[in-house]
């Protein structure tokens, strides 16, 4: 055999070796991460306005994909968030004394009945690491708050869902049939997001019947500022009920989206087993403070809530008049109907080329539906022109009989 012969069989044998050794360490990767995790899909958020400036070109842009606050924070959120700048070299309160103290002023509520972290889908992941262990039966309804769904399925929880009513709210009879001794926890997002639906007070007090008391129920109440002078909303620190846990946000409302802080109410018990799993120092200084301004200042709230109400029915004429069938919403978007995925995606892709950024909701598991948040008057005009430009192309596809 010849030296070159030897060489080619060294390097072949070494080539294939390699490629067994990484077949068999791809395994144990495999096998490393669960098979409920391995499945699970990345969650999605809206695109960002920096991301369509660079893909299109564009200098103007009307985010309309995150049910952020329009008019941004409050003046006093700002003031506070800059001062603390020059502490940012200690560590903040890890009790959130001063921010607790608000709320509880706010809520009358006690320190030990409060819950903070970064948003409230940081609280979420708080119950998960707490409460859900893997096999746990975690029951709420279908296409509700993606966010949610990723972090039980995350947690190894039998994930329940109950289908949902012809108009797209929860079906709370349905939740009640399904409600047993093996349910660990039962979510509700109260308004429901993507849809803006809402369970009525009657309604809620009937699944509470239903409900053993050592089911943990998550009352999600991301949206309570918009939805709170509605009639028959259901307040849900008006109940006492000792296994629900009521979880708010700032990101909507109170505009301060970019800081992460949520907050959430719960007897003592709770709290202190969710105090075991939190990690330290949340939220953070920043967070802290401009969540305390945010809550001085509700002449902004009353703003933002003025102007939320006079562009959503102005948003929702739009939509009626064109015949998108919107869901009616008691929050800061709108719910409307395309009749497939190609159409949302199209409808989507559409105006994004006008700079108008609106929110597809497959991963949601309503391909045919997409949402679109609420912005200042300008934006929603920007909206409703760029709507207006793709329509005769959009109904000419999709609708021809229009």
């Amino acid at each position: 055999m010849s030296f070159n012969q030897l060489a080619f069989r060294l390097k072949r044998l070494y080539l294939e070796a390699s490629f067994y050794l990484y077949v068999e360490e791809t395994k144990v990767a495999k096998k490393l991460i669960p098979d409920y995790l391995d499945k699970l899909q990345v969650y999605q958020a809206g695109k960002p306005i920096e991301e369509v400036a660079r893909e299109k070109g564009l200098t103007h842009i009307s985010k309309l994909a995150s049910n952020e606050n329009p008019l941004g924070p409050s003046p006093f959120a700002i003031r506070e968030m800059t001062s603390a700048l020059w502490d940012i070299h200690r560590y903040p309160d890890m009790h959130a004394t001063d921010l607790k103290n608000k709320l509880c002023e706010l809520y009358k509520v006690k320190p030990a009945n409060i819950i903070l972290g970064n948003g409230s889908e940081g609280i979420m992941a708080y119950i998960a690491r707490a409460f859900i262990q893997p096999g746990d039966e975690v029951l709420t309804a279908d296409k509700t708050f993606i966010g949610f769904h990723i972090l039980a399925t995350s947690a190894g929880a039998k994930l329940v869902t109950c289908p949902r009513t012809e108009d797209m709210k929860y079906d709370v009879k349905a939740l009640a049939k399904a409600v047993n001794e093996n349910t660990k926890v039962l979510y509700i997002a109260n308004p429901d997001n993507p849809t803006g639906s809402y369970i009525t007070e009657k309604e809620f007090d009937y699944l509470m019947q239903f409900v053993p008391k050592h089911t943990i129920v998550i009352l999600d109440e991301a949206y309570f500022e918009f939805a709170q002078s509605t009639w028959d909303y259901p307040d849900s620190m008006k109940y006492r009920y000792d296994n629900v846990i009521t979880l708010r946000t700032f990101s909507k409302a109170y505009g301060l989206s970019g800081i992460r802080v949520g907050y959430g109410f719960a007897h003592e018990n709770f709290i202190t087993a969710l105090h075991k799993v939190k990690l330290p120092f949340e939220p953070n200084l920043i967070a802290q403070k401009g969540a305390i301004g945010a809550l001085t200042d509700y002449p902004h709230l009353e703003r933002t809530i003025r102007n939320n109400t006079k562009r959503y029915y102005e948003t929702l004429k739009f939509l009626d008049h064109r015949n998108f069938k919107p869901l009616r919403s008691t929050t800061n978007f709108i719910c409307f109907y395309t009749g497939s995925e190609e159409a949302s995606d199209f409808l989507f892709n559409k105006l994004l080329d006008r700079g108008v950024i609106i929110r597809p909701l497959k991963a949601n598991k309503l391909p045919d539906w997409v949402r679109v948040s609420i912005g200042l008057k300008e934006e929603m005009k920007h909206f409703f022109e760029a709507m207006d430009e793709v329509l005769p192309e959009y109904n000419q596809k999709f609708r021809p009989d229009q």
